[in-house]
C-alpha cells in the first residue's frame, strides 16, 4: 500500500478505482499498471465498454485480476519463470477464474483482457529505470493479428506505451518498417488515427525499402499554455522512444542482441527507426541522444532529420515532390505551371514546412485562398510577383500566421480574418471568385466554399481530412474537429487536386473527383518524397557508420560526406516521384483495356488466384477498390480504373513482387549490382565503396529497384501476366526483363520518351511507348524460354545477335525515312520539321485529348475509339505530305502558314468544332468522329 501510494504521489501510477486491487487481491501498484495499461489498450482497439465498465468487472473478480497478471509475467517478465509448464499452469489458473463469471458483459470484458495478454509478445515491465536507459512508461509488444476484435488494417506487430502522463502506439507493417511518429490530439482514438496513417504509408514506401510503419503519442492531461505544453509533449516523446528502445533488439556485428531484461516471445526484432511528424519536427535530436544512450546499433541514423540529418524543410523536399506530381498533371492538360498563371487555394500557411514551400515551387501560383486552423486568407485578385515575394517572406520569418500577411500587398477585395470571427463580410471579388452570392458568411461557411471553389488547383498541406465521398457520413472520417468544413467530392471543382498533407482526401473521395474528370492521385503518391528522403538519409548513414569502424573512411569526414549528398539525394527523390506518376499516367491511358488484366492481379493479391500473395496482403474494401459488380458495370461501359485506384494497385503490386523477390535468389545476381550502386550519390561510392558493397540491406534495396523499374516501366500488369503465360515465376520475369532491358539500351530509350512526352503529342509519346515496351516483352519472353539463370552470361551470350538485329532495323527505319524524302524531295530533317509543325498548328492534339476522355460503352464504341485514333495519326501524315507538295520551295515555317493561310474558313470551321465538342458536359464519340473527318477532308483531302 506504501509503495501505491508513493508511485502515485510521483506520478508514476494513477488514482483510480484499480487500485482497490492492492488491497483486494494483493497486488503490486506495477500489477495495477498493467491490469490498466490492458484495459487502456482494449478501449483503443474499439471496445463498447467504459473503462469504468471494464474497472468494474475487473474489481468484481479479483481471482481473475490476479491470475490475468500472473499470466502476464510469465509470458514477458524474465524474473519469473516463463517455461511450458509455467505457460500452462498460468493458463489453467486464468482459465479456472475465468469459469466462475456468472455476467455475460464482465465475461466478455475479461476474456478480451485475457486475449489481450496471450497477444503480449514483450513487455518492459522488469527493465529498470535509469538515468539514461529505461523507460517511466509502461511498453506492451503485441503480436496484432492475435488481439481479440483487431480490425482491418491489421500490423505485423505493434507496441503500446502507457504513463500517468502520456499513452502511445507504433504500429509496424512489417519487421523492416519505418514512419514517422506524431504528437496526435486525439486521446479517444490516436490507434485508429496512427492505423489508418500506417495503411497509407505502406503504399507509400512501396518505393524505399522499409513497409509503411507509424507511431503516436498523446498528453493525457494537456497543459494550455502554449510553451508548457511543448515542454510536455518533448518529456512525453522521451518516454515513449525510451518505451520502444526497451523492447527492441540490438544489433553487433553480423549477430542480434536480444533487448536486456525482456523475455521475448516473437523473433529477433532490432530494425526500429522513426521520423519527424506532426508536433515533433525538432525533436529527431532528441530521439537520436536516447538511440546514443542506449547504444543502440543505427547511432543517429534511429531517428531521420535532427542535427546530422537531412533538414526536411530546408530542402522542401516533401512540397517538390508534390509540385513534381502537379506540374504532370497541369502538363498532361496543356499547361506549364512554371511559366503560365494558375489559380490556387490551399489548406495551411506559409510557416508549414509542406504548404510553405509548396506554394514557393512557382512564381507563377496566384493563391487566391487559403485557410489553417487559425486564419482564412483571401486574396482574388492576387498579383502572382507581387504575392509571391510575401509568401516569401512570410515562409522565411521565424513564426508566421496569415495575421501576419502585409494588406498593402493585397489585392482588390481580399483580407484576413479569424476563424474565431462571428461572420466575415464578402467582398464582390470573393463572391466571383467562389461562385456564391453572400454579403457575409460565417467562416465554417467561407472555409467550405473554399474547398469548391473553381481554381486549377486545390493544394493540401495541413492537417485534417477536408473531403469526402457523397456516399460517406462525416462520423466515419475519425476527424470530427473539420465535421463543420468538410465537403463532398461531387462539389470539389478545382481541375487538379495536391496532396501534399496525409490523409487530407479520403480514398472513396479521390475516386469520385477522379470518375467526374478531376486530376488526383494519392497522398501516397504526391508526399513520397519526404519518406523516400528519410529511408535514403537512413541507407547512407548505416554505410557511413560501417565504412567508418572498418576503416574505410575517417570519423571527421563522415559529416562532409552527408552534406555532399543532400543534393544528389534530393535530386534522386524527386525523379522516383516523377517516375510514380508517369506510371501512373501511363497506365491509366489502358486502363479500360487492361481492365481484365486488372481484375486478374486484384483477385491474386487478395489471395484468390492460383499463386496467392500472403493472406490480408490486398483488402479490396479497406482500400475502396472496385468490387466485381462495379468492375462488370465499367467493363460494359468501357470504363478503366481511376488513377488513385491505380496508385493503390500499383503500391500493393510492387510490394507483392518486391516479396517475391526477396524470397529468391535474384537479389543476389551480379549483373544488378549497379541498381546497389546507383541508389548512392557519387560521392558516396566514391568514398566507401566496400561499406556500399556490403550494406545490411543490400538485398533489401536491390530487389526494391529493380521492382519499381519493371512496373513503372512494363505496367503494372505486366510480371503477372507474363507468370501466367509462361508458367515461369516471377524472379525468372524480371530477370529475362532486365537481360532484355540491357540488351536493347531501354533506359536511353525511355529517357528520350521522357525528355519530349510531356511538350509533343499524347498519340505519338503513348505510339513510342508502345514501341518501347513491345520490343522489350519481346525479347524478355524470348530469354524466358531460353532460361535466364544468371544476367551476365545471358547477356553475354546474346549481346552480339541482338546488336545485329538492332542494326538491321536501324537501317529498315531510316531507309524508310529516305524513300519518303525522296518521294517528296526533301532532306528527311525538313520533313520531320513539317510534321511536328503540322502537329503544333492543327488541333490534333486537342483531339486525341477529347479521343482519351470518350467513356466508350460496349465493344463497338472501343472499336469506333480505336478506329479514329488511327484516322487522326494518318490525317497528320497526310496534311504533312500535302504541306510538302504544294510548296516544295519553301522551308518549313513558310510551307506550313503558307498551306494554312490559304485556308481561312476551314480554319475557322474546325476550330468551332473543336470548341463545341471541348464545351460538352460529357465527350461524345460521334461528335470527335465529325471533327476527325471534318480535320481529314478539309486538309489532308
Amino acid at each position: 500500500m506504501a509503495e501505491a501510494v508513493g508511485a502515485i504521489w510521483h506520478e508514476r501510477a494513477e488514482a483510480d478505482l484499480l487500485n482497490r486491487l492492492v488491497i483486494d487481491a494483493g497486488m503490486t501498484w506495477s500489477d495495477v499498471a498493467v491490469l490498466r495499461a490492458c484495459r487502456r489498450y482494449r478501449r483503443q482497439v474499439g471496445t463498447a465498454y467504459t473503462e469504468t465498465y471494464q474497472d468494474e468487472a475487473l474489481l468484481a473478480y479479483p481471482d481473475v485480476a490476479e491470475a490475468l497478471v500472473g499470466l502476464f509475467r510469465v509470458r514477458v517478465d524474465p524474473r519469473v519463470d516463463g517455461s511450458e509448464a509455467a505457460l500452462q499452469h498460468a493458463r489453467a489458473a486464468l482459465q479456472t477464474a475465468l469459469s466462475e463469471i456468472a455476467q455475460l458483459d464482465q465475461d466478455r470484458i475479461l476474456r478480451r483482457i485475457a486475449g489481450t495478454v496471450e497477444a503480449t509478445v514483450r513487455s518492459n515491465v522488469a527493465v529498470p529505470v535509469g538515468a539514461e536507459r529505461g523507460s517511466e512508461a509502461l511498453a506492451i509488444k503485441l503480436d496484432s493479428r492475435e488481439v481479440p476484435d483487431s480490425t482491418a488494417p491489421v500490423p505485423y506487430a505493434e507496441v503500446f506505451v502507457h504513463h500517468p502522463g502520456m499513452e502511445g502506439i507504433h504500429v509496424r507493417g512489417g519487421r523492416v518498417a519505418r514512419g514517422g511518429v506524431r504528437a496526435s490530439d486525439r486521446r479517444e482514438d490516436f490507434r485508429e488515427e496512427v492505423l489508418n496513417l500506417m495503411q497509407a504509408q505502406m503504399t507509400k514506401n512501396a518505393v524505399i525499402v522499409p513497409t509503411g510503419a507509424k507511431g503516436g503519442f498523446v498528453l493525457r492531461g494537456p497543459p494550455a499554455d502554449p510553451d508548457e505544453r511543448a515542454q510536455a509533449t518533448t518529456a512525453a516523446y522521451r518516454r515513449y522512444i525510451r518505451a520502444l528502445l526497451d523492447v527492441t533488439d540490438d544489433v553487433e556485428g553480423d549477430g542480434t542482441v536480444p533487448a536486456a531484461n525482456v523475455r521475448r516471445r516473437d523473433g529477433d526484432d532490432p530494425y526500429l527507426v522513426v521520423a519527424p511528424d506532426k508536433g515533433t519536427a525538432a525533436l529527431s535530436t532528441e530521439a537520436n541522444a536516447i538511440s546514443h544512450a542506449y547504444g543502440f546499433w543505427l547511432g543517429d541514423a534511429f531517428a531521420t532529420g535532427g542535427s546530422s540529418g537531412f533538414d526536411h524543410k530546408q530542402l522542401g523536399v516533401t512540397a517538390r515532390g508534390a509540385w513534381v506530381a502537379i506540374q504532370r498533371h497541369f502538363r498532361e492538360l496543356g499547361v506549364d505551371v512554371q511559366h503560365e498563371p494558375i489559380r490556387v487555394a490551399g489548406i495551411g500557411d506559409m510557416g508549414g514546412d509542406v504548404f510553405g514551400n509548396g506554394m514557393l515551387q512557382s512564381s507563377q501560383i496566384k493563391l487566391v485562398a487559403a485557410f489553417d486552423h487559425r486564419d482564412i486568407f483571401l486574396d482574388p485578385e492576387a498579383d502572382p510577383e507581387t504575392s509571391y515575394a510575401e509568401r516569401q517572406r512570410l515562409f522565411a520569418a521565424a513564426r508566421s500566421s496569415w495575421q501576419h500577411y502585409d494588406r498593402g500587398r493585397l489585392g482588390p477585395g481580399g483580407g484576413v480574418w479569424s476563424r474565431q470571427a462571428k461572420s466575415v463580410a464578402v467582398s464582390e471579388e470573393v463572391r466571383q471568385l467562389l461562385g456564391v452570392d453572400w454579403p457575409s458568411a460565417t467562416p465554417p461557411a467561407l472555409i467550405r466554399a473554399i474547398l469548391q471553389a473553381p481554381v486549377d488547383l486545390l493544394f493540401l498541406g495541413g492537417i485534417g481530412t477536408f473531403v469526402k465521398a457523397s456516399h460517406e457520413r462525416h462520423d466515419q472520417i475519425s476527424d470530427r474537429a473539420n465535421d463543420a468544413v468538410r465537403v463532398d467530392a461531387a462539389d470539389v471543382r478545382a481541375r487538379v487536386v495536391g496532396e501534399g498533407a496525409n490523409l487530407g482526401v479520403t480514398q472513396g473521395a479521390r475516386i469520385e473527383y477522379a470518375r467526374r474528370g478531376g486530376r488526383i492521385n494519392t497522398d501516397a503518391v504526391d508526399n513520397a518524397g519526404g519518406v523516400d528522403t528519410s529511408d535514403r538519409e537512413v541507407n547512407l548513414k548505416l554505410a557511413v557508420d560501417a565504412a567508418i569502424a572498418d576503416g574505410e573512411l575517417d570519423p571527421g569526414e563522415r559529416d562532409e560526406l552527408l552534406a555532399a549528398t543532400t543534393e544528389p539525394v534530393v535530386e534522386r527523390v524527386l525523379a522516383d516521384v516523377g517516375r510514380q506518376a508517369a506510371a501512373i499516367s501511363h497506365e491509366r491511358v489502358t486502363s479500360a483495356q487492361d481492365l481484365s488484366a486488372h481484375v486478374e492481379l486484384l483477385e491474386r493479391l487478395e489471395g484468390h488466384g492460383e499463386s496467392p500473395a500472403p493472406a490480408g496482403r490486398l483488402d479490396r474494401e479497406l482500400e475502396m477498390l472496385p468490387d466485381q459488380a462495379e468492375l462488370g458495370i465499367r467493363a460494359d461501359a468501357g470504363a478503366g480504373l481511376t488513377r488513385p485506384e491505380i496508385a493503390v494497385l500499383m503500391g500493393y503490386a510492387k510490394l507483392d513482387l518486391r516479396t517475391a523477390l526477396l524470397d529468391s535468389s535474384l537479389p543476389d545476381d551480379p549483373a544488378l549490382e549497379t541498381l546497389l550502386t546507383g541508389y548512392f550519390p557519387d560521392a558516396a561510392v566514391r568514398a566507401m565503396p566496400k561499406a556500399i558493397a556490403a550494406h545490411p540491406l543490400r538485398r533489401e534495396l536491390i530487389a526494391t529497384r529493380v521492382t519499381g523499374d519493371v512496373v513503372d516501366c512494363m505496367g503494372v500488369t505486366w510480371v503477372d501476366r507474363v507468370v501466367r503465360q509462361s508458367g515461369a515465376p516471377a524472379c525468372h520475369v524480371v530477370a529475362a526483363y532486365w537481360v532484355a532491358r540491357t540488351l536493347l539500351d531501354a533506359p536511353s530509350a525511355w529517357e528520350i520518351v521522357a525528355r519530349h512526352e510531356l511538350s509533343c503529342d499524347p498519340l505519338l509519346t503513348a505510339e513510342l511507348r508502345a514501341l518501347v515496351t513491345a520490343a522489350l516483352d519481346q525479347v524478355a519472353r524470348t530469354e524466358l524460354r531460353f532460361g535466364v539463370e544468371a544476367i551476365g552470361e545471358v547477356i553475354e551470350r546474346d549481346r552480339g545477335a541482338v546488336d545485329a538485329i538492332a542494326s538491321a532495323a536501324g537501317e529498315l527505319g531510316s531507309q524508310r525515312l529516305q524513300r519518303r524524302s525522296r518521294r517528296l524531295d526533301r532532306l528527311p530533317p525538313a520533313v520531320v520539321d513539317v510534321h511536328r509543325r503540322v502537329n503544333d498548328a492543327l488541333p490534333f492534339a486537342r483531339v486525341a485529348e477529347q479521343l482519351e476522355l470518350v467513356e466508350s460503352r460496349g465493344l463497338w464504341q472501343r472499336w469506333q475509339r480505336q478506329g479514329l485514333v488511327g484516322e487522326l495519326q494518318q490525317a497528320r501524315r497526310a496534311v504533312a505530305e500535302r504541306v510538302l507538295t504544294e510548296h516544295p520551295d519553301r522551308d518549313a515555317p513558310e510551307a506550313v502558314a503558307a498551306f494554312l493561310d490559304a485556308r481561312p474558313e476551314a480554319r475557322a470551321r474546325l476550330e468551332r468544332l473543336v470548341a463545341r465538342v471541348e464545351a460538352a458536359d460529357e465527350v461524345d464519340l460521334d461528335a470527335v468522329a465529325v471533327v476527325v473527318r471534318a480535320l481529314r477532308d478539309a486538309f489532308a483531302g
